[in-house]
């Protein structure tokens, strides 16, 4: 059984920083793609990060240039650095992991999700 979890979130002023990292277990998959998703209450879930098994990643507009999505190379282990976090930023941070080598935005295309993790933004 494959099992995603999360670690990394919290409370930070505008401006700071945050490191999220997910680590995978039980992941029987060769070829794979990764993601982070963040979810405000009552908003959809918005896919922001991706990369896939071989280093390439993508990142949505709203966090292009401030977040940069990283792996390690020795177990499906990835992280998400967030700067120059601001306000919007606060959201429900979930990671996500699917077995095809395809960077993807979309909830329903990835198969095993973390618990999620809360990230809180202050002015």
């Amino acid at each position: 059984e494959v099992h995603l979890v999360e670690s990394g979130g919290g409370s930070v002023q505008a401006g700071g920083s945050l490191t999220l990292s997910c680590e995978a277990s039980g992941f029987p998959h060769s070829a794979y793609s990764l993601g982070w998703f963040r979810q405000v209450s009552g908003k959809k879930r918005e896919g922001i990060a991706a990369i896939d098994r071989d280093g390439l990643a993508d990142y949505a507009d709203s966090v292009e240039g401030r977040f940069t999505i990283s792996k390690d190379n020795t177990k499906i282990t990835w992280f998400l650095k967030m700067d120059n976090l601001r306000p919007e930023d606060t959201a429900m941070y979930y990671c996500a992991a699917r077995s095809v080598l395809r960077l993807s935005f979309l909830e329903y295309e990835y198969e095993y999700w973390g618990q999620g993790t809360q990230v809180t933004v202050s002015t």
